[in-house]
């Protein structure tokens, strides 16, 4: 009796399986469940891939340049301070006073400040990974009133003139191309770095270039100094300057198309100009835009987080836009399977979870062919012969699966449309929300259309 009713149960519940609807839907949803582990995988090795790019992009930053950050030229001013120590001496029974000197520092900020960027970027490639750097000519005009600092207590006669140097701080000593020479009136003075600046905490991670002692006709005096200087560096990243100047303008242009301004102060919008060849734009700082004076004592104020200027970005890189697409993997198998599974209920033809599974497999190799030619290519040619090959590759097994010519067709169209609104979503960046939100309203609205008729009663 048991070996009777058992083939009979069994074959209950296989007819079940191909019959119900309930059955098919259960079956859908599970093998999308498992889909998500091959998918997850595939998110962990693009992940791994763009790690692997960042470690290359940073050595060839490191070894070419990094970023550009320029402090000065700046005043410094040597004074003296004086205090007095009592020592009581048991033997005369009276007090000693002995009076001991000090050296400290002022720094003067210029009064005017006025910088003319030129950047020429290119691309550097190692392996199957490339990174943007640029070559800059940095020219600083300025000026400097004469140094007073009575306000700050400080006579002329505690200045020590004859020691004054200039000061520029900068992010990239590496990347500086050629010799720096300031000329400051009618005299020329040379660069060194101050180690022993830098060995004081308050640098941070910037490098401290230190000029040759000024003449003392050069800081003393009644009349404001002009000095000018070229600096030209090695960078990658971002160029970025300190507004120190009482007035600060910059004026930066470049052949790099995608730039993105940053810090504190944004160029002028009437002076700002973006195209397909490059950018040019100008800002302009006044010194009641900043919370700092033009006159520091003992040590040179951090002022990184005043700093302003650009970014050279790549808005989005192949990598990025692989990820951006295979967290789309979920609705692409999703859908198709869904395709399936309205054909399959409304024609009455018999899908096996196996061919639901080879499909999704299939599915998912597109994202590892994308990220494989994107690393040889291009991303739009990696798409284009990754969505090809699955495309035709799924219609062909369906028209084996389906036994007829339309459904295979309308397959193929539907996949090529999904994966070109993915494509499309994946290049937008202000719109990417708003088109996708859009693109799936209308497929829910077709689902809802094309499934109106069927009798989910039925199973």
């Amino acid at each position: 009796m048991e070996n009777t009713d058992r083939p009979q149960q069994q074959n209950k519940f296989s007819n079940w399986l191909k019959t119900s609807i309930t059955a098919r839907m259960l079956m859908v949803g599970f093998l999308i469940i498992i889909l998500l582990i091959p998918l997850s995988y595939i998110n962990s090795l693009i992940e791994e891939r763009s790690f692997r790019q960042q470690d290359v992009v940073n050595e060839i930053n490191d070894k070419w340049g990094n970023n550009v950050l320029v402090y000065g030229p700046m005043l410094k001013i040597p004074y003296k301070t004086y205090t007095e120590t009592s020592t009581y001496n048991e033997k005369t029974k009276t007090y000693l006073k002995e009076t001991q000197t000090h050296i400290n520092y002022a720094y003067i900020f210029p009064e005017q400040l006025d910088a003319d960027v030129d950047v020429n970027s290119k691309t550097l490639s190692r392996g199957n990974f490339e990174s943007a750097v640029f070559t800059t000519n940095m020219k600083f005009v300025g000026a400097y009133i004469p140094t007073d600092l009575t306000d700050k207590g400080i006579t002329s006669e505690d200045i020590i003139w004859d020691k004054a140097s200039v000061i520029i701080k900068t992010s990239n000593l590496k990347g500086i191309k050629s010799e720096m020479i300031l000329k400051l009136n009618d005299n020329s003075y040379t660069f060194q770095t101050n180690y022993n600046e830098n060995n004081k905490g308050y640098n941070g991670y910037l490098d401290v270039l230190e000029s040759g002692f000024l003449k003392t006709e050069d800081v003393q005096n009644t009349e404001n100094s002009q000095f000018s200087i070229n600096i030209s560096f090695n960078g990658s990243k971002q160029i970025e300057l300190i507004p120190i100047g009482k007035i600060t303008t910059m004026k930066m242009s470049s052949n790099w198309a995608d730039p993105s301004f940053i810090g504190n102060y944004l160029p002028n919008d009437e002076t700002k100009t973006i195209s397909k060849d490059g950018f040019k734009a100008e800002w302009k700082v006044l010194h009641i835009n900043r919370p700092f004076s033009q006159q520091h004592l003992d040590k040179i104020p951090n002022l990184n987080e005043f700093a302003f200027g650009t970014k050279f970005m790549v808005m989005v890189d192949e990598y990025q836009k692989s990820e951006r697409s295979a967290k789309y993997g979920f609705l692409v198998i999703a859908l198709t399977f869904l395709i399936f599974f309205l054909i399959q209920t409304m024609s009455k033809i018999n899908i096996h979870p196996f061919q639901y599974l080879m499909i999704g497999l299939a599915l998912t190799m597109f994202y590892t062919l994308l990220v494989s030619i994107s690393e040889h290519s291009n991303f739009l040619k990696a798409y284009l012969i990754a969505g090809i090959s699955v495309i035709a590759l799924i219609t062909l097994y369906s028209k084996s699966i389906l036994k007829t010519i339309k459904f295979p067709v309308f397959i193929g169209l539907s996949l090529t449309a999904l994966y070109t609104f993915i494509y499309v979503i994946i290049q937008l960046e202000n719109y990417a929300l708003l088109v996708g939100s859009i693109g799936l309203f209308l497929i829910l609205a077709i689902v809802m259309y094309v499934s109106r008729k069927i009798d989910w009663n039925n199973g």
